[in-house]
């Protein structure tokens, strides 16, 4: 995963001050000292800027800072070799950085009192002992850029955006590639949100009692989203995005890191640990999808499995076994647990689909539930559930339920089609098709139009009809 703060942009910088030019017979621009510093930047930018964040309640100058600190890291330790400790290395440099902003009066003198005594200290205790002191206030600092980059006060793009840019560690061109939009588009989404926390006054903190809660429900949203969108891509020519799906697996860690004793954090992550376990028998070598149904459990990853079933047991002893997540990961369970699709548990999953209506309640939730009827009481009774849901739309003037969501007429489709209601099927089918922007579910859709066509002829050979 690249860094948010791109390392070629970097050594740009660099190279305009003279800095490589000067020392090109000595210091290859991709050396291996440089790919030493893109790697401690991968693991110590988040922690960076979030410990900046904390002193100047800024996270945009917090970014620059740390970009500063990248900068000098380029042009001193190619030559004077990586320090022992560089996370402190790198701290005390952007700090120096702000210092010196705080001289030319672009911030607040009490803000310049703040960051040189933090500095001073920091400067004191430098080595291991230093490091130990860092690692002592980090997981907060962390947490608070967290909460922040996810503040609702902010457009859910906004704080998709910005975690990913600040926590996920990804650069605006990968952000605007994982979601299809333009580049330029990511970076007004990203400078929107920092604006607003700037103008909104925001602060740098982690809430506590009620609106800790609300807060760690808009974190997980912004988790959920990301995590979906990598699951199965909203459009573009892949079934999934993997590296979306890691970017949020890796959020989901830390969140269980900093946020313990939160039940709901132990569900999420273990609702994308158990859907990643799948991940290798989702796609076909050319990249096809492959339901779950058809897929070769053997691929599945089953120390994955596990991790996610522990953080399930964690969310269910923490009290929170009947949470919105950790539902739908007790759903995920049962799939995971039978040893083929025949041996799947689906009355169990209706009954926890029927649990999760009563707590967020929802079309999708409630098209889901219409297929586990339909397999676990028969096409009839899913395609009665299902009709129920666009029945509660029209009634509640809102029109019909889950319109232009392709899946709805997928679902009728299949369920038409074991019914042996062929025509209706295929046009369910090809609607879904016009529906979808993604090219792997447009080709799987065409398959079960050929499987639709197959069984309808096949119905009408002459030994079928006597």
């Amino acid at each position: 995963m690249d860094s948010s703060l791109s390392i070629s942009c970097s050594l740009n910088l660099v190279r305009r001050k003279g800095s490589i030019f000067r020392h090109r017979r000595r210091i290859p621009i991709m050396s291996d000292v440089h790919r030493a510093i893109e790697a401690v930047w991968k693991i110590e930018s988040v922690r960076l800027i979030a410990a900046i964040a904390r002193v100047t309640s800024d996270i945009g100058i917090a970014e620059e800072l740390a970009q500063d600190a990248l900068v000098a890291a380029l042009e001193r330790w190619p030559e004077e070799g990586i320090p022992e400790n560089p996370a402190p290395w790198l701290m005390i440099a952007a700090k120096r950085r702000a210092i010196d902003r705080l001289r030319r009066g672009q911030m607040l003198v009490r803000k310049h009192e703040e960051i040189a005594r933090d500095l001073q200290g920091q400067q004191q205790r430098l080595g291991e002992a230093m490091e130990q002191a860092l690692d002592q206030v980090i997981d907060d600092d962390v947490l608070r850029l967290i909460f922040t980059a996810c503040h609702p006060v902010l457009a859910m793009e906004g704080r998709v955006a910005l975690t990913l840019r600040l926590i996920g560690g990804l650069a605006t061109p990968e952000i605007a590639r994982a979601f299809l939009v333009p580049e330029k588009t990511v970076g007004q989404r990203i400078f929107r949100a920092k604006k607003t926390l700037a103008e909104a006054h925001v602060p740098f903190e982690t809430p506590r009692g009620e609106e800790l809660r609300r807060r760690v429900e808009s974190v997980l949203a912004v988790v959920y989203l990301i995590y979906n969108e990598g699951y199965t891509a909203t459009s573009g020519d892949e079934w999934m995005r993997a590296a979306l799906c890691d970017d949020a697996l890796r959020l989901g860690r830390m969140l269980a890191q900093l946020l313990p004793g939160e039940p709901e954090v132990h569900g999420l992550l273990a609702l994308m640990e158990l859907q990643a376990s799948r991940t290798a028998a989702r796609r076909g070598r050319k990249g096809e999808a492959i339901l779950l149904r058809d897929q070769d459990r053997s691929l599945w990853d089953y120390a994955q499995i596990q991790r996610g079933m522990a953080a399930l047991g964690q969310a269910q002893k923490l009290g929170g076994g009947a949470g919105n997540y950790a539902l739908q990961a007790a759903i995920a369970a049962c799939h995971l647990r039978a040893r083929s699709a025949e041996e799947t548990d689906w009355n169990r999953i209706v009954l926890l689909y029927d649990a999760l209506m009563q707590i967020r309640p929802s079309p999708i939730v409630a098209l889901n539930r219409a297929v586990a009827i339909g397999m676990a009481q028969g096409p009839a009774a899913g395609l009665e559930a299902l009709d129920a849901i666009e029945k509660l739309g029209a009634d509640s003037g809102s029109g019909p339920a889950l319109a232009g969501y392709h899946l709805l007429p997928s679902v009728r489709g299949d369920l038409l089609m074991k019914l042996g209601r062929f025509t209706e099927a295929r046009a369910e089918i090809q609607r879904a098709i016009t529906l979808t922007q993604n090219l792997r579910e447009q080709e799987l859709l065409a398959e079960r139009l050929k499987q639709i066509e197959q069984q309808a002829a096949w119905r009408l050979t002459p030994d079928r009809q006597s």
